[in-house]
């Protein structure tokens, strides 16, 4: 049993379970006449409505939260979350709210003739290929139903709300340590002077390397690693660089580095050299 908290359109609901749970319903006809406070005792005579879970702090907040968005756009990250779980069996539902809202800014930058440029593309395809496939799959599909053109930018960005789907961080995070990564290869670069091709297996694994680095820093997580005198002594161009991206690191992120991961780091940077 469900009951209606608001209609979105004649597609779409947001409801309560029995349990006091927010959820969107979606549907061909699922919202067409229903009213705020009406009761939906089964959805068996629409056998291809689809519950989505939200997790928020209260009724009012599920509310607001959809109130500013276009329940089309909803109904269209819905598509692209569904295809997702195609190759994330464990796709939250979390994120449909925030990319329906996310969907509907890049159509309307769309209509606008405005393009957000994403200098981070290539570095989010290194270190979410399978989410970029199917980001990239939903962009066709949104331009095929809206009849538009999107920036191959706009994948970039779906790829992070997607990642959300399936880890703990949610896409503003994911971009703020992918663009904490790319500063750290670009010093890399400035260092060694040379410029690694974005598309070479060996800058994909240098910059998977500093994101995962960054992930356990923030954890505070250990590195079970003790080759420090023996890497400082055969690769001391590559260990002095890494302890001076680290430390630049620590000030950044307020937080300290260890003797493991910058033993570590120097290992992936004379791997490019």
């Amino acid at each position: 049993m469900f009951r209606v908290i608001k209609p979105l359109n004649n597609n779409g609901l947001l409801a309560l379970t029995e349990e006091g749970q927010e959820v969107i319903l979606l549907g061909k006809g699922i919202g067409f006449g229903k009213k705020s406070g009406e009761r939906i005792e089964s959805l068996k005579h629409l056998p291809q409505a689809k519950v989505y879970h939200l997790v928020m702090s209260d009724e009012n907040s599920a509310l607001q939260r959809v109130n500013g968005i276009d329940p089309h756009a909803v109904e269209l990250a819905a598509r692209v979350l569904d295809e997702a779980r195609k190759s994330f069996s464990d796709m939250t539902d979390d994120i449909l709210l925030p990319m329906a809202d996310h969907i509907a800014m890049a159509l309307e930058r769309c209509r606008r003739g405005i393009r957000l440029p994403n200098p981070l593309q290539h570095d989010i395809m290194a270190m979410f290929p399978d989410e970029y496939r199917i980001a990239e799959k939903g962009l066709r599909a949104i331009e095929r139903e809206e009849a538009v053109h999107l920036p191959p930018e706009e994948a970039g960005y779906l790829s992070l709300h997607i990642h959300a789907g399936i880890s703990e961080q949610n896409a503003g995070d994911s971009l703020t340590n992918i663009r904490l990564a790319a500063d750290c290869i670009a010093k890399i670069e400035a260092e060694l002077g040379f410029s690694l091709r974005r598309t070479e297996l060996k800058y994909t694994r240098l910059i998977s390397h500093v994101c995962y680095m960054i992930l356990r820093i923030r954890a505070q997580e250990e590195v079970p690693l003790q080759m420090d005198e023996y890497v400082r002594k055969m690769y001391p161009r590559a260990y002095q660089l890494a302890e001076k991206l680290c430390k630049a690191l620590e000030e950044k992120l307020c937080l300290p580095i260890s003797s493991a991961e910058v033993t570590l780091l120097a290992i992936h940077i004379q791997r490019v050299l």
